[in-house]
């Protein structure tokens, strides 16, 4: 980091390497646009750059620059003035769903597990923006509740609760437009 803030190129390179997938995951959940996508994405590094010095090393390194993406992205539509969640009311228990490929499925069984697959991040970029953003770090990044919370500023049990939501709106959906034998 001392090497970073000496204006090393290659050391800030560094870090842009090991961020570059959560910042990616958030820019490309959270924002449409491909063109404002990439525009945030450099708009992230510009300010991790700028900021590093007052990095006070509470958190990971990568937890402070998923913090600074994931604002810069709300920041962006909050200006454009775009819905981030609905209001929804409580909600059900509903248990967690994983597809899992595994090389002792036959190829059938493989297809089926790619077609599923598709089907369910067709319908989370259906979600609303922070929900998309939530899953996505959870499931995808896998970051804790706990990391998550910390990088979005939001309270660990409501990140907890918008997962909730996010996978009930999920489950509806995909129930709702296919047959469960399909499924």
């Amino acid at each position: 980091m001392a090497a970073v803030l000496r204006g090393d190129r290659q050391a800030f390179g560094l870090i842009i390497k090991r961020t570059e997938g959560l910042v990616a995951q958030m820019t490309f959940k959270m924002i449409s646009s491909p063109g404002d996508r990439k525009d945030i994405a450099q708009d992230v590094y510009l300010k991790v750059f700028k900021n590093l010095s007052g990095f006070k090393f509470k958190a990971k390194l990568s937890t402070w620059v998923g913090q600074v993406a994931y604002n810069t992205c709300l920041h962006y539509l909050e200006k454009k003035k775009l819905v981030l969640l609905e209001d929804l009311g409580q909600e059900e228990n509903m248990p967690e769903y994983q597809i899992i490929e595994d090389s002792k499925h036959g190829t059938e069984e493989i297809l089926i597990g790619k077609e599923l697959t598709a089907i369910l991040q067709k319908e989370i970029n259906q979600l609303k923006p922070l929900y998309k953003t939530l899953v996505s770090l959870y499931h995808q990044e896998e970051l804790s509740y706990a990391e998550i919370a910390e990088i979005t500023s939001l309270p660990e049990g409501t990140v907890k609760n918008y997962i909730f939501r996010a996978r009930k709106i999920l489950k509806d959906n995909i129930l709702s437009k296919y047959e469960r034998n399909e499924l």
